[in-house]
């Protein structure tokens, strides 16, 4: 199983490589097709491995080479998915020195160049001595665009006596039109079960003492990658004499006990800050990293998430059995809201770590935000709280306990405008084309004159007839108001003259000293007041004003505007709309 034609030390992940499939962990899927293509003489042409960092991508494509050129130890056997490992093409090909097999880096040879002197211009030459010529290509998604498109042509059509074998980390980078030449495996991230038993083999292959607790740190640590493991592993095992314990990897990897996880993450969800504070404290003292005591933190999190969904999630052979119990107690005793308003703030705490000057401030900071919403209740919980609580008698105070001001009397409502995305000549303005009596009978109340003057934004005017003009009579085509003290002298001549001009016909605009409603922003304002009173004696509402002082209404919508807004919120916008009859 290990390497035999280097003299000295190796590292353990290229000492335990695997040399045969037998000795993939974890890819069980792939190995049976491999085996049944070997079997039925259906060897692809062409083979892509895809996978994380450390899944066996290369191992696999240095295997499926020796399997294709394998003579076995009496030079007379043929293709195998069990290759002898010492007939003359296995060596080579397992120290990397065979004629017929040529490795390629495509993270240093992009280009089409590269392509063209490294694979396009041997290709055509018969193997040397193998049966098969083999170009493994390894990170293939770094080649360049041209570098692709030289290659098709050779990969579509190549002579019977060359097979390409690519891997990568990123198969989404791949052009379409390559994977659809290749036979394609995924290579699974290999499972804690099957990483623990991998490495427990090494250890004792190596005489190496390290408890089962340390394995279970070291499987967390690789997130599903063997080679990482290993290396781990190869760290942990030279970390001292005698037996290597769960401490001295945590101290390694810069880890905190998951026990002390656990009881940090209880202090933090009882609100205890001070405690919180100090545990963080003391396993920083102890060396443990503060980002990695909020990644385990996040990683507790979304373990008890997991948990209360799917119990079984507890039963990770990688926790110690006392954790998982506190791990079922938790994910019995919090809610879903709760544990996922903790998963965004921790996912928001990494990334403040990441970027803040001092690392342990910016955790310790993260800390305390997450005691202090710890006892908040959940939007659904608040709701719940409001909804129960006593009614608060109705003692005409308006938001913040002032007074109500009187209603206005009435008047006119205030004009309604135009939704978003009306094109001009849609509404009033459409007067402007059609003849003069057609027009003042489109403006058949002063909410349509209002309409007109906002279109035309005309903004002084505007705020002068909204603010200053009292209107007394209205017909199409006259008008007559009674000016407030503030009103400009020539308020009635200059909106006469406008209408006029807008319009094309003539308007009477007079002024009479009595008989005028209210303003227009008058009337808003007692609409508004009306408005506020109605949400004021809403039982919601006042028990809201109670739990929170100082708490005042600053919006209202009614169930018609928001209605309206996602009316116009769903209709598709149209820039430039082409209007047959425009030339005309």
């Amino acid at each position: 199983m290990s390497d035999t034609g280097e003299s000295g030390y190796q590292v353990l992940a290229r000492k335990y490589r695997p040399q045969t499939f037998a000795d993939l962990v974890g890819q069980a899927a792939m190995v049976r097709t491999l085996k049944n293509a070997f079997a039925a003489d259906r060897i692809a042409q062409a083979f892509i491995m895809t996978g994380i960092r450390g899944t066996g991508k290369t191992s696999t494509a240095r295997i499926i080479a020796k399997g294709m050129n394998c003579i076995g130890p009496d030079g007379t056997g043929g293709p195998t998915t069990e290759p002898c490992g010492v007939c003359e093409h296995c060596r080579a090909i397992a120290e990397g020195r065979h004629v017929d097999v040529l490795e390629m880096d495509a993270a240093s040879n992009t280009g089409v160049g590269d392509i063209r002197t490294q694979v396009l211009d041997s290709v055509a030459y018969a193997p040397t001595s193998a049966r098969y010529k083999v170009y493994i290509i390894d990170e293939v998604h770094m080649l360049s665009t041209s570098a692709f498109n030289a290659l098709l042509k050779t990969l579509e059509e190549p002579p019977a006596h060359v097979k390409f074998i690519f891997a990568t980390t990123e198969i989404r980078k791949v052009p379409v039109t390559v994977l659809s030449r290749c036979q394609r495996f995924d290579l699974r991230r290999i499972e804690p079960e099957d990483m623990v038993t991998m490495l427990r083999r090494i250890a004792d292959a190596e005489s190496g003492q390290i408890t089962d607790d340390a394995l279970a740190l070291l499987v967390r640590a690789s997130e599903g990658s063997a080679r990482d493991a290993t290396s781990l592993l190869d760290q942990a095992l030279s970390q001292g004499e005698g037996e290597t314990d769960a401490e001295t990897v945590r101290a390694m990897l810069g880890l905190a006990d998951r026990g002390r996880i656990l009881d940090l993450f209880d202090m933090i969800l009882k609100g205890d800050a001070a405690g919180a504070l100090t545990e963080l404290s003391a396993q920083y003292a102890d060396g443990a990293d503060p980002v990695a005591v909020l990644r385990d933190l996040a990683e507790v999190c979304h373990w008890v998430s997991v948990t209360k969904i799917t119990p079984e999630a507890a039963d990770d052979p990688t926790v110690p059995p006392d954790e998982r119990d506190r791990g079922r107690a938790m994910a019995e005793a919090l809610s879903m809201p709760i544990l996922a308003r903790m998963w965004q703030m921790l996912l928001k705490a990494l990334e403040e770590v990441a970027q803040a000057p001092n690392g342990m401030m910016a955790a310790e900071m993260a800390i305390i935000r997450l005691t202090h919403v710890a006892d908040l209740p959940t939007p659904g919980e608040l709701v719940r709280k409001l909804k129960d609580a006593p009614p608060t008698p109705p003692d005409g105070s308006g938001g913040g306990g002032r007074p109500a001001p009187p209603a206005a009397p009435g008047g006119y409502a205030p004009p309604p405008s135009a939704p978003r995305g009306t094109p001009p000549g849609a509404g009033p303005v459409a007067a402007l084309k059609a003849a003069p009596e057609e027009a003042l009978a489109r403006f058949a109340t002063f909410d349509h004159v209002i309409e007109l003057i906002r279109s035309n934004r005309d903004v002084t005017l505007l705020i002068e007839v909204e603010t200053t003009l009292k209107l007394a009579r209205y017909s199409p085509g006259r008008v007559e108001f009674e000016p407030t003290p503030d009103a400009a002298p020539d308020l009635a001549q200059r909106l006469g003259q406008r209408l006029q001009l807008w319009t094309g016909s003539r308007w009477a605009v007079s002024v009479v000293g009595s008989g005028g409603g209210p303003t227009l922003a008058e009337a808003r304002d007692s609409e508004r007041r009306a408005l506020e009173e109605t949400a004021l004696a809403h039982p919601m509402v006042q028990a809201v004003l109670a739990t929170f002082p100082g708490a005042k209404i600053t919006e209202i919508r009614t169930p018609d505007q928001i209605a309206a807004e996602a009316a116009v919120e769903a209709l598709p916008e149209v820039e430039d709309e082409w209007d047959p009859f425009e030339d005309e």
